[in-house]
């Protein structure tokens, strides 16, 4: 069985990540406006970078020119749009990712968050959280960040060793990673995460060990763990490819995988999600949002939404996506108020979908009651109790149900993405038995 690492939801993977387990996250629905259903978290995508990564293909440009006022313009006026179609009238958290965030001005920052504060509630100690790529320039905007509204930083470290850094792509080498991190915990103490990545071309476990023993010691109270993989078109795939750099194998990964669990957790670390880690509770309030399947909206070129368009009398989720393009994206803006590209109704066999693949993502897992605001015709017991399947699963000692609710174990965690499969099987089994679906894809897709 291979390790669940290539199915990790990066912050705001949600929108980036194309695999068989984010096809069916697309489909994600909720058909009733669900409890809170006035809450909402806001995902800003800024998409500019300086370079390329080698290893990247999340939705990244390298401007030719910059017009940061258009580009404030149009995300303040596309924030506006959606807070109204939605009628989210508090937004709990706010995430500005990328890309790389760190390159707008802080003044874009301001003008979004001011934008948010006009059209729905923001709690004082709302989570605010801006990645932040290490560079030197990176650092040096920290603090006007934290003036224009951030609270939060994640810091994309990736790796300590300059060797994997440059095979990475990156513009960054590890003593500005050590430094912005520095900058970053006496600005937001205790609000700091860093992205770790691991089963780099070369890698050893022994190698991987020493650097994340090295990194604890310097790092705040957030881990974010996330395997390496080769995304076909960027440029380490054709390294790969032609032979000039080889990938750890499976097995490998796995020992990497679980050795880095008992390393975190040696330093007080406690996993809360499978690839993420905290101390002293700092977990992302954002990314919970997702994995308890609240409404988030989705804002800026290429952003993933789900939201009930209450404004125009919807009462379904619908999935949003956004114009990939950043020029086409402003166009679409400035022409119409927003930049939908897609619009997608969602149906209430993906809602459950969504809940039992996000929320087993989380060391807790689904409790009885979330479940059942969700699923009040059926509990979990109803669904899977009876599943002989299931029952294999518990007796290996990978899930466990319970009056609690379902969730996996330890060893189970680290297993999720061949659990998966069987899950989502006796789930649309029960919903067929039940003449709740008569096809797996019938979802109604809008535009």
């Amino acid at each position: 069985m291979k390790l669940i690492c290539r199915y990790f939801l990066k912050k705001h993977v949600l929108e980036c990540k194309r695999t068989s387990i984010g096809d069916i996250l697309l489909r994600s629905v909720a058909t009733c406006l669900p409890p809170h259903a006035d809450k909402a978290s806001l995902y800003v995508h800024w998409p500019y970078c300086l370079k390329l990564c080698s290893y990247c293909n999340f939705n990244k440009y390298i401007p030719r020119s910059q017009n940061h006022a258009v580009m404030t313009e149009c995300l303040q006026k596309e924030t506006e749009t959606l807070l109204q179609l939605s009628q989210i009238s508090r937004i709990s958290s706010v995430f500005f990712g990328g890309g790389t965030p760190s390159l707008a001005q802080p003044s874009t920052i301001a003008a979004v968050l001011k934008t948010v504060s006009k059209h729905a509630h923001v709690s004082d100690d709302a989570e605010v959280t801006l990645e932040v790529n290490p560079t030197p320039s990176g650092r040096a905007s920290l603090r006007d960040f934290t003036l224009a509204g951030v609270n939060r930083f994640s810091i994309g470290i990736q790796s300590l060793n300059d060797d994997y850094l440059r095979t990475l792509g990156r513009d960054h080498d590890s003593q500005h990673a050590l430094q912005t991190v520095s900058e970053a915990r006496m600005l937001c103490p205790g609000r700091v995460s860093v992205d770790v990545m691991f089963a780099l071309p070369g890698q050893s476990v022994k190698s991987w060990e020493s650097e994340l023993k090295k990194l604890l010691p310097v790092c705040d109270d957030h881990v974010s763990l996330y395997q390496l993989t080769l995304e076909r078109g960027t440029r380490l795939f054709k390294q790969v490819e032609r032979g000039e750099l080889s990938m750890p194998g499976d097995d490998v990964t796995a020992v990497m995988y679980q050795s880095a669990r008992e390393v975190l957790e040696q330093a007080g670390f406690l996993q809360y999600e499978v690839s993420n880690f905290s101390k002293n509770n700092a977990v992302s309030q954002h990314n919970l949002g997702y994995w308890r399947g609240q409404q988030y909206i989705g804002v800026g070129p290429g952003a993933h939404g789900r939201f009930v368009p209450r404004a125009v009398g919807g009462d379904q989720r619908e999935a949003r996506t956004q114009a990939l393009e950043p020029d086409v994206w402003i166009r679409e803006v400035q022409r119409q108020g927003h930049g939908t590209r897609r619009r997608i109704q969602l149906d209430h066999h993906g809602l459950l979908e969504e809940v039992l693949v996000m929320g087993l993502r989380m060391n807790e897992g689904i409790n009885q009651q979330h479940w059942m605001l969700f699923s009040p015709e059926a509990d979990l017991y109803q669904i899977f109790g009876m599943s002989d399947n299931i029952q294999e699963l518990q007796s290996e000692g990978l899930l466990i149900l319970d009056d609690r609710g379902l969730r996996c174990s330890w060893e189970g965690l680290a297993l999720l993405d061949s659990i998966l499969p069987t899950m989502l099987l006796e789930l649309e089994k029960f919903l067929q038995s039940r003449g709740m679906i008569k096809t797996r894809y019938d979802n109604k897709k809008l535009t």
